[in-house]
């Protein structure tokens, strides 16, 4: 799943709020009037979903924090990059002067010359592309008219008998309309290995799929580096000497004083020596201002 994740406070209640890369119609920003925050820069996301269309502003608790536009803003941008991988694509900009336009992570595997492309009546000749990602067929008279279509998107790959005679069908799935295509290629010896060798794409890449996204732990860590560890700082307090008050009361050496009631903290303690007073013992317990 590719979304982000916002939250809606209302009533004093947060709601999670995932928003799919897919809905996202543009993603800008703009300066907004925010309660919290006053004039500040926030984050407009303009969305649909079904047959309604919705706008998004999220603004940074932290002044002058960006981190959420980049993030956000990046994310999208490699989604929308990363279509080809996952979505068919018919009458793209995928064949330049008869040459595939090859994606990051794609590898061409065979490339059939002579295909007939069976969606009309009278068929079109072009070129047929198996890649690592997908398979690819163009018109020789016209490259613009192509179909690109991904191995995600492929439901099943047949050998089936037409008014052609047998042909490629390759049926994709209902996410992307559920098209059936019929490739017409000769011999059919070619045919049967074609075939032989989607069915055998189409189940490696099921099992480990490409969505077209790289990450590495590296870019994760650069990022860590370049945010700064603010130190603890540490204050010596100077505590007052209350050495001498303390030698003082102990200097008769006599510590065992019979204990007498004092009217200013209203309680029994231990005689006091004539030298001595509450106010210069009180002087023993550190002030903590």
């Amino acid at each position: 799943m590719f979304q982000i994740c916002g939250k809606i406070k209302k009533f004093d209640l947060t709601f999670p709020l995932p928003i799919g890369f897919n809905c996202i119609v543009s993603a800008t920003t703009k300066v907004v009037n925010s309660k919290l925050r006053g004039t500040t820069e926030a984050l407009h996301l303009l969305t649909k979903f079904n047959n309604s269309r919705f706008e998004f502003i999220f603004t940074n608790l932290v002044s002058g924090n960006t981190r959420h536009f980049t993030s956000v803003m990046g994310v999208h941008k490699a989604y929308l990059s990363s279509k080809p991988y996952r979505e068919l694509k018919l009458r793209g900009a995928v064949v330049r002067h008869k040459q595939l336009v090859i994606l990051p992570l794609e590898q061409i595997c065979d490339m059939v010359d002579g295909v007939w492309n069976l969606s009309s009546d009278q068929g079109n000749l072009g070129s047929f592309i198996v890649t690592s990602i997908r398979l690819v067929w163009f018109a020789e008279m016209n490259e613009n008219f192509n179909i690109s279509l991904p191995y995600l998107q492929i439901s099943s790959v047949k050998i089936r008998d037409s008014r052609f005679g047998p042909a490629l069908v390759v049926e994709s799935k209902p996410g992307s309309g559920a098209y059936v295509l019929g490739f017409k290629i000769d011999p059919i010896s070619k045919l049967q290995q074609v075939a032989k060798e989607l069915s055998s794409m189409l189940e490696i890449h099921s099992a480990s799929p490409e969505f077209g996204v790289e990450y590495s732990l590296s870019d994760q860590a650069v990022l860590a580096e370049t945010v700064p560890i603010k130190e603890p700082e540490f204050v010596e307090v100077e505590e007052e000497d209350v050495t001498g008050v303390t030698a003082a009361h102990y200097s008769d050496g006599s510590q065992d004083r019979p204990p007498v009631y004092s009217n200013e903290l209203g309680l029994a303690i231990e005689a006091l020596a004539d030298s001595q007073s509450l106010s210069s013992l009180w002087q023993i317990v550190p002030s903590k201002a």
